[in-house]
């Protein structure tokens, strides 16, 4: 397998800084408060197209030959990495086609296409999503450029963590732990790679919502395990039916276990980051919050990172989370 190194996430941190807004770390005193801890939040809903997904999607256009931008780019995905794709296909001249779910929310939908990508609507339930990305690249000699198991990919997701690790430096701090949304697995295992030489004491655990818990499960059995049909679809951009091969052969050695939430809290942490955080989190980037705040991860005493992943939130599904919110304790 060619698995990327911590050397690469540093590359692609370089390639890529022009291209990507280096997201704020972020604090709040009533989440120390609840937690004990000292929770340290990488905001990627203020990046670009609304998540840290332009990251590798940026960092693997970056590399095509111009033969290869040429003849465009083709992925797979539930929106945030559609998005990310056809923003960086764009930057540099490339056509886009995105495969993605005829249920995805419309806000990633209208976001992709507003970048000039062509979608291509698949049944989330039903049809082969790699299988259609595949077969699109083989006929059209378009580059496939997967959403997390790439190592291109997977190292520019990692350069968040890299931008943490640094931050939390600068402000005299060093992280414990630090909470990875995670759904095939391309951002944590990026993250892990990134920490291995910025922070290699840090321990790293995988956030997945109830009844996708594919990675910890994963982990558990030491081999990949696939997640069972069925189950709630609010964490959209967390669905991956299981991880991928390379993203698993990092995580496998690299994480120290992982964490589920319920939809009941990530609507919760929604409305905290909103009403606290002043920020727009979807379901799949609110996993970790929703973990520190249902006290899933014991943060007393300890300095905790956590990402939030995207911002590309469905505008009911939003309201859904504020009209029930409850005051923090």
């Amino acid at each position: 397998m060619d698995l990327p190194t911590h050397e690469d996430v540093r590359a692609a941190a370089a390639r890529i800084a022009p291209r990507v807004v280096r997201t704020p770390m972020l604090r709040h005193p009533l989440l120390d408060q609840i937690t004990g801890g000292t929770i340290l939040l990488k905001a990627e809903p203020l990046q670009r197209t609304g998540s840290f997904k332009l990251r590798g999607a940026t960092n693997a256009i970056l590399q095509l030959t111009e033969a290869q931008r040429r003849a465009g780019v083709v992925t797979h995905s539930s929106g945030n990495h559609g998005q990310a794709v056809a923003c960086a296909a764009a930057a540099v001249g490339a056509s886009a086609t995105i495969f993605m779910p005829a249920d995805a929310p419309r806000v990633k939908q209208e976001a992709t296409a507003r970048w000039g990508a062509a979608i291509r609507p698949y049944n989330r339930d039903t049809d082969d999503r790699e299988g259609l990305a595949t077969g699109f690249a083989e006929a059209t000699g378009a580059a496939l450029v997967p959403p997390f198991d790439h190592p291109h990919v997977i190292a520019g997701q990692g350069t968040l963590a890299l931008e943490l690790a640094e931050d939390a430096r600068s402000a005299g701090l060093a992280m414990d732990d630090l909470l990875v949304c995670t759904g095939g697995g391309g951002l944590i295992a990026g993250c892990a790679l990134a920490m291995q030489g910025a922070s290699p004491a840090t321990r790293l655990f995988c956030v997945e919502p109830e009844g996708w818990d594919d990675t910890t499960r994963s982990l558990a059995a030491g081999a990949r395990v696939a997640n069972p049909p069925g189950g709630s679809t609010l964490c959209d951009a967390l669905l991956a039916k299981a991880p991928g091969k390379l993203t698993f052969e990092v995580n496998r050695t690299h994480l120290a276990g992982g964490i589920a939430v319920s939809d009941a809290e990530v609507l919760a942490a929604i409305a905290f980051a909103f009403l606290h955080l002043k920020l727009v989190v979807e379901p799949g980037g609110a996993v970790c919050l929703a973990a520190l705040l249902a006290k899933k991860l014991d943060a007393r005493g300890r300095v905790v990172g956590a990402v939030l992943s995207g911002g590309n939130v469905d505008p009911s599904v939003f309201a859904r989370a504020l009209a029930g919110a409850r005051p923090a304790s």
